[in-house]
């Protein structure tokens, strides 16, 4: 079974930083996409970062492009959004997704989404 546990979301000013992670679970590290979405308040869920091993690049949303960076640490199963300059309108819920095996890259996940998702966590940025 594969298990997600996003943590680290907040109450942050804007310009303020804050960092996630999600525990991984129930697939290998070798073969697999990750990556973080997010759904504000009545507006659809949308696609923030990701990585695919099927092509081993990161793809960023353009709105958050600069200022958010995905990373892994494989020893740890764990995924990283470091989120730097953060605006009101990056106000929403965060959620890890991954999916594994895979034949896409990032930026199909992106658009698509993932199969497997955990709880949100929530990100507030106040103005």
């Amino acid at each position: 079974d594969v298990q997600l546990q996003a943590s680290g979301g907040g109450l942050v000013q804007a310009g303020g930083s804050l960092r996630l992670s999600c525990v991984a679970s129930g697939f290998t590290f070798d073969d697999y996409a990750i990556g973080w979405f997010r759904q504000a308040p009545g507006k659809e869920r949308e696609g923030v970062s990701a990585f695919s091993t099927a092509d081993g690049n990161k793809y960023y949303a353009d709105s958050v492009k600069g200022r958010f960076t995905i990373s892994s640490d494989n020893a740890k199963n764990t995924v990283y959004l470091q989120m730097n300059n953060l605006k009101p309108e990056d106000t929403a819920v965060y959620y890890c997704a991954a999916e594994s095996p895979v034949w896409h890259s990032g930026s199909w996940f992106l658009t698509y989404g993932m199969d497997h998702w955990g709880k949100g966590t929530q990100v507030t940025v106040s103005s």
